[in-house]
């Protein structure tokens, strides 16, 4: 297979991440990237996640397949601008794909563009709570699930390019609607992001000793509060897009806790007991 000419709009984890593997695994051969943080821009070109970081035009012009990994409220801007150049110059053997946390919104943006068959909507669920170029590593995606949504819009051709792609990535893929993602994701990863941002405000709120939080705090903690490390400008976007599901799923976690609060003012050992028993069933489907 000759190597596709890639290009990358957004240097940071992800975007670099996967010029990285898709280079060395003999996928992508030339990789662009467009950034607009001139510091990102100056890292991605220094460590050699791209070649070179140029405008969107001359991306969009020069690459097969345009991987779009910026916020997901810069995302629906950036797509749109690329199908514009699709339709304008006549670009339709090129593919463009988002990598974004959500969907729906985005599908309903590009849903009547005339060149929406040239998009895939994918969703690679991998990531650390780190940002930037400077945080791109190899292996990241190595046997985690992506997400394909609305392959029926997408032409047979596109979605066997990301197929390919992601084959290439070492990543399983599932296939479902926009909706559906959005609310699975609301459950297995906005939801923890939520928590961990809680759970970091509680103890900074609680703790005023930051030498206490540091010197007391058991690996069950650092790995929960994980999550609160990740930046602002990712997860406002993508809590306020995902807003409605995210809030009925915050309601329903909202419960089991009221269950704990209870159980435990109560004093109430078998129920405590049968909470935790039964959210160890946990241990079958999560390793």
């Amino acid at each position: 297979m000759k190597p596709y000419a890639l290009g990358i709009v957004g240097t940071g984890l992800i975007g670099g991440s996967m010029a990285i593997d898709l280079r060395r695994r003999g996928f992508a051969g030339s990789v662009l990237g467009v950034e607009a943080d001139p510091v990102a821009a100056a890292a991605a070109e220094k460590l050699g996640i791209v070649d070179r970081v140029v405008p969107l035009e001359e991306c969009v012009r020069e690459s097969d397949i345009i991987l779009v990994a910026v916020p997901v409220s810069a995302a629906i801007v950036v797509i749109g601008s690329v199908l514009d150049l699709f339709d304008k110059e006549g670009y339709t053997d090129k593919i463009v794909m988002d990598v974004c946390s959500t969907k729906e919104k985005l599908a309903q943006s590009v849903l009547y563009h005339p060149c929406r068959k040239q998009l895939v909507l994918t969703h690679p669920m991998a990531g650390t709570e780190y940002s930037g170029p400077w945080a791109a590593i190899p292996n990241l995606f190595d046997g985690r699930a992506c997400i394909l949504a609305d392959t029926e819009e997408s032409h047979p051709r596109a979605v066997a390019v990301a197929q390919a792609m992601y084959e290439t990535l070492n990543m399983h893929p599932t296939y479902m609607r926009s909706s559906s993602h959005d609310v699975h994701t609301a459950y297995v990863s906005h939801l923890s992001h939520v928590l961990s941002f809680a759970l970091a405000l509680t103890v900074l709120d609680k703790e005023k000793d930051e030498k206490h939080i540091f010197d007391l705090a058991s690996g069950g903690f650092s790995s929960t509060v994980r999550l609160a490390k990740s930046g602002a400008n990712m997860w406002v976007p993508i809590l306020l897009q995902n807003r409605d599901n995210v809030i009925q799923v915050l309601d329903t976690y909202r419960d089991k806790l009221k269950s704990f609060r209870q159980a435990l003012e109560d004093y109430d050992e078998p129920k405590v007991r049968e909470l935790i028993e039964d959210a160890n069933r946990i241990k079958k489907i999560i390793r």
